[in-house]
């Protein structure tokens, strides 16, 4: 089958996290390009692209952060050889546009500039959680409840941060760094880092995993390494 063939073909489906949304876009235009096989992308919620995928929903690939490819891996939504982590992505925090900038340098300083905030923003997702651990191991979280806002499923934070609704915004730095009316201060220090590992893997439902899995070994080439830079995540 020659390369005019191939890219004739349907696109194979995905559904991922936001966090990657549009590094995966980008992957998969470049590899559909010439002849492979197109990517057609849903992005949405975390939690909401996994439980699509455990309810039944048709897909050929599913990205999302490793642990939770390894729990659809569990319950047999997903093929348990077909896991590729893709790339690391570490949480930033963010303040408004023409906002005082908090020092964040240490986790002194992250701990002050939280306690200082008049509200603050985090995710659903894996690095959400991280950061209410963070907070509880801190002893902090009777002073910081009433201040912490969940960000809806599939709402970047970084919005939240540019409408006024938190002062300070804390999620991956890949949903950061392109968004309107937010200034990144910078990801959270090594000795509190927060660092999500996120994977793809080949759905049980697909009829085309043969092809999945060759997409998903295109997407970890080593080739791709400045393009995962690009969208503030570093490769595997």
């Amino acid at each position: 089958m020659n390369s005019r063939d191939i890219s004739q073909r349907p696109p194979l489906s995905g559904i991922s996290s936001m966090a990657t949304r549009q590094l995966l876009t980008e992957l998969g235009r470049v590899n559909a390009s010439p002849g492979g096989t197109p990517l057609a992308l849903e992005s949405v919620g975390g939690v909401d692209a996994a439980r699509r995928v455990q309810a039944g929903e048709v897909f050929d690939l599913v990205f999302l952060a490793s642990d939770a490819i390894a729990k659809l891996i569990r319950s047999d939504d997903v093929l348990a050889d077909s896991r590729v982590d893709l790339v690391r992505s570490q949480v930033a925090v963010a303040v408004k546009a023409g906002a005082p900038v908090p020092s964040i340098a240490t986790e002194a300083d992250v701990r002050q500039a939280m306690l200082r905030a008049a509200s603050i923003g985090y995710s659903t997702g894996p690095s959400g959680s991280a950061l209410l651990t963070l907070i509880e191991r801190w002893g902090m979280m009777a002073d910081m409840q009433s201040k912490l806002r969940q960000a809806p499923a599939g709402v970047p934070v970084a919005a939240m941060v540019a409408r006024g609704e938190v002062a300070l915004g804390f999620q991956q730095r890949s949903e950061m760094i392109d968004a309107p009316g937010i200034q990144v201060i910078g990801d959270l220090p090594a000795e509190i880092a927060i660092v999500t590992v996120f994977s793809g893997g080949v759905c049980r439902r697909s009829q085309r995993s043969d092809e999945a899995r060759a997409l998903l070994s295109a997407f970890a080439a080593p080739m791709h390494a400045a393009i995962k830079l690009q969208h503030g995540m570093a490769a595997v």
